[in-house]
């Protein structure tokens, strides 16, 4: 059942993996210049709609690290409490898509606000082992 369940997943991937290539060939092709409608029309039907999920809102979740306490202990904290996190100082963040774990990161300050630097995109055979292991 597992590697039916693994099979599955990785075909789903799969095409995720072509639509997002197709994405950014379609993506490409539009930043060089505005297609034709001759273009358009040879076009296969995926690409020419596209353009309506590019305004689509995702969650992107930045993750700094994660801790587990008791009832207790939670309401004992106060201002100036120190909450432990299990990553260390230094460790990549975790940068999540609508709950999916897609990359990990370093943070930084851009115009005095925290941004997240893009280190390592998270491979498909990675996502499979985090929802399979």
């Amino acid at each position: 059942m597992a590697d039916k369940e693994t099979d599955s997943v990785e075909e789903g991937l799969e095409k995720v993996a072509s639509a997002a290539s197709a994405v950014a060939n379609a993506t490409a092709a539009t930043a060089i210049g505005t297609p034709s409608a001759a273009d358009a029309a040879a076009a296969p039907a995926g690409l020419r709609t596209l353009d309506f999920i590019l305004d689509v809102t995702l969650q992107v979740t930045v993750e700094v690290g994660r801790a587990r306490m008791t009832i207790q202990d939670l309401l004992q904290l106060g201002q100036g409490s120190v909450v432990e996190l299990e990553k260390l100082a230094g460790e990549p963040l975790d940068i999540y898509v609508n709950g999916k774990h897609v990359a990990r990161g370093e943070a930084v300050i851009v115009n005095e606000k925290f941004g997240v630097r893009l280190t390592d995109i998270i491979s498909p055979e990675e996502r499979v082992e985090g929802v399979t292991g």
